[in-house]
C-alpha cells in the first residue's frame, strides 16, 4: 500500500473529478447557469463557490477526494486479503 500511494493519488483524483464533473454537468443543467458575467471564469474566481463554476470545481474536488480515500481503503483491504499486510 505504500508504494502505490501516488498512483492511488493520481487515480483516485482522475476518477473522482470525471464522475464529479458529468454530476456537475446535471447539476448545473437542473439550477440553471445564470448571467454570463456572473459565470466566474477569471482570476481566482473559478474556486469561490459563490460563482457557477466555483461549485462545478468544487464538486469535482469533492468527488476527488472521495475518490481517493475509497480506493486507498479498497487497496488496504485487498492487501490484507492478499496476505501482504497485517490489520
Amino acid at each position: 500500500m505504500k508504494r502505490a500511494i501516488w498512483l492511488t493519488i493520481v487515480a483516485g483524483m482522475t476518477t473522482g473529478m470525471g464522475n464529479g464533473s458529468v454530476f456537475t454537468a446535471a447539476f448545473l443543467l437542473y439550477v440553471g447557469r445564470g448571467p454570463w458575467e456572473q459565470a466566474g471564469l477569471w482570476g481566482m474566481d473559478p474556486y469561490n463557490p459563490m460563482y457557477y463554476q466555483g461549485v462545478a470545481d468544487w464538486i469535482m474536488i469533492l468527488f476527488g477526494i472521495g475518490f481517493v480515500l475509497i480506493l486507498g481503503y479498497a487497496l488496504k483491504q485487498h492487501a490484507i486479503i492478499e496476505g501482504f499486510q497485517k490489520e
